[in-house]
């Protein structure tokens, strides 16, 4: 008994694992249509002989773990970067995914309780928890919506096309019905079972058709040429900048450098975030010299600088992308909202500075989120340019970053350096990617230590600086499409697929018992 144990936790772990395989970079998507066909299968098998519902828990955890552990390993790279750190490298590694996991074990847990009793009905309330809780945790606390299996058809992008409609929450919970599906085929009970199965098979065949389809309307659309071109800078260089008192005017002088401005032409260039952290954003004034020769009347600088502010007698700290003329007059800013837990705020922060903890990123104290995420409008002469700003891990989020479609461009700025040469950089690019389709938006982010780019709205990558390398893409020619289904209703879209399915399970159930 011990031993049939030991291998379920092996056997639960490593599909979890496996699954991960399918995840950016490696995006070995067929791999989960073995995995979650086989969880789905190993779940419902033992709700015939075993209704426990603590190890049904367990089941759903060992899974989540694996799959977790394998993907988020990276994380506690960034802990490497600062000494009071590293006695939590261990614990990281095991209590991120193990936390992680608990949101798979809910679903598992839920799954036993719904009593299953039918192939079809119970796969539907497989699909519905896992889709929910996966919902969950992108929004409980703070929220960590990282590697949804959704992320595996980063590379099937005409598919990725319905994300327009549906957005990325509903797509994960198609994803998750249609990975378990041939579970179907596998457990059927009677022939027109396998009908379900048939039905989620053809299904990303439909998408294709509709994305072909959506490419083709957006190719088509009238191409305008913006005055400004918008430069976005991809640079490499090091975080020891944070650690080692590094001169700034280095880092400017080799920000300028990649930039490569030119006087007479109009350009708006963005610079990564956090770029510079010794200099506050009031403070930039003081390295003016540095820019007068260079820079000239015909450009804005967008760059990812921090900010403070005295409020109650108390000095706050904010991550900020700080909009400025060729003056270095402060034009316009945004405080990022969304903070990152450890690296930009540290929980309970008066307990835990006791033992000499801070946050990562910076040697003062924690940051303050912003308020408001607010649409920036840059205007000059007949020019006009509303942009969305998102500040790095923002870009995660679906469905939460804008209530109002109205802006023509997602700017998005980030370091990426706190994770090393490891996979963790290239899967927050891929967010970036469903942002831009949800959106129907073009996407510019400028990354030190990461991937710049540009993403247009389809999700088609049309330039980029790749990861480890400096450079620059310029933006000039837009294609504009609709306002995507996503765009104006959000998240509300996954609330009707979620009715939709709990429709469908009751309908199955009413026709068994008939």
């Amino acid at each position: 008994m011990i031993k049939k144990n030991y291998i379920e936790i092996v056997f639960l772990i490593t599909l979890g694992a496996a699954s991960s395989l399918s995840l950016p970079p490696y995006n070995y998507l067929i791999i989960n249509f073995f995995t979650f066909s086989a969880f789905f299968v190993f779940l419902f098998k033992k709700s015939k002989i075993n209704r426990s519902k603590k190890y049904f828990f367990f089941y759903g955890w060992l899974f989540g773990f694996g799959y977790f552990l394998s993907s988020l390993y990276w994380i506690s790279i960034s802990l490497t970067f600062d000494q009071n750190f590293k006695f939590l490298i261990p614990v990281t590694i095991i209590l991120i995914p193990s936390f992680l996991g608990i949101f798979y074990g809910l679903a598992t847990f839920c799954f036993i309780i719904s009593k299953p009793k039918k192939v079809v009905s119970s796969f539907f309330v497989f699909s519905l928890f896992l889709g929910v809780f996966e919902f969950i945790r992108g929004s409980i606390l703070t929220g960590f919506p990282w590697n949804l299996i959704a992320y595996s058809f980063v590379n099937h992008l005409e598919i990725l096309s319905i994300t327009s409609l549906i957005g990325t929450y509903g797509f994960n919970l198609f994803c998750i019905s249609l990975f378990a599906s041939p579970a179907i085929f596998i457990l059927r009970e009677k022939k027109k079972d396998i009908g379900v199965c048939v039905i989620f098979l053809i299904l990303p065949f439909l998408f294709y058709s509709y994305g072909s389809f959506y490419k083709k309307k957006f190719s088509s659309s009238e191409v305008t040429n913006y005055d400004y071109k918008i430069r976005a800078i991809g640079s490499n260089i090091s975080l020891d900048r944070f650690y080692s008192n590094i001169d700034p005017i280095s880092v400017i002088r080799e920000l300028i450098d990649i930039s490569k401005p030119q006087k007479n032409d109009k350009t708006i260039f963005i610079w990564p975030e956090g770029i510079l952290p010794n200099v506050s954003q009031d403070e930039l004034i003081e390295y003016k010299w540095l820019f007068e020769n260079t820079f000239s009347k015909n450009h804005f600088l967008f760059i990812g600088i921090n900010s403070q502010k005295m409020i109650k007698e108390k000095i706050n700290y904010f991550n900020s992308l700080s909009i400025y003329d060729h003056n270095l007059n402060i034009l316009n800013f945004y405080n990022k909202i969304n903070l990152v837990p450890f690296g930009e705020f540290l929980p309970f922060e008066n307990f835990l500075k006791n033992f000499g903890l801070s946050v990562i990123t910076n040697n003062y104290q924690s940051f303050s989120n912003g308020k408001e995420r607010k649409i920036i409008e840059i205007k000059r002469d007949d020019f006009s340019l509303k942009i969305l700003p998102l500040i790095c891990y923002e870009v995660i989020y679906s469905g939460k970053i804008f209530k109002n479609p109205s802006f023509d461009l997602i700017i998005n700025i980030s370091e990426d350096g706190w994770f090393g040469e490891s996979i963790g950089p290239k899967q927050h690019f891929t967010h970036s990617i469903f942002r831009a389709i949800e959106s129907g938006k073009y996407l510019i982010r400028s990354a030190n230590n990461g991937i710049a780019a540009i993403v247009n709205p389809l999700g088609i990558v049309e330039q980029s600086v790749e990861y480890g390398k400096s450079g620059y893409i310029d933006f000039k020619k837009v294609q504009k499409i609709q306002s995507t289904l996503f765009s104006k209703y959000g998240n509300k879209i996954f609330i009707t697929l979620i009715l939709f399915y709990i429709f469908i399970i009751f309908s199955f159930n009413r026709f068994k018992n008939e």
